[in-house]
């Protein structure tokens, strides 16, 4: 959570990221990489897939989730098999291109 109590978010390439973390360390290596270790983060535990399953849908543009950014992390992207179909970036692409 940001200083407003709002989850992490990133924009890059046209995909709003939300970053995750494993645990606190890994929080705190994210902090420390962007020279904010001496302020207070406030940490909140999801489940992944709900995360993937309902925050990701909730965002309104494409989104994806970003695992322990600041370290060895990994990328969900918002495509299918990881995200719901609606929300899926390449099923809607299939889509307008079979309405074409």
């Amino acid at each position: 959570m940001d200083e407003h109590d709002v989850p992490l978010t990133a924009d890059l390439g046209g995909v709003r990221w939300i970053l995750a973390f494993s645990d606190e360390t890994a929080l705190a290596r994210y902090a420390l990489a962007r020279g904010e270790g001496d302020r207070e983060w406030s940490y909140q535990r999801w489940l992944g897939a709900r995360l993937l399953d309902a925050a990701v849908p909730a965002v309104g543009v494409p989104c994806g989730v970003a695992l322990d950014v600041g370290g060895a992390g990994t990328l969900f992207p918002p495509v299918a098999g990881i995200v719901p179909d609606r929300v899926a970036v390449d099923v809607a692409e299939e889509r307008g291109a079979s309405a074409k």
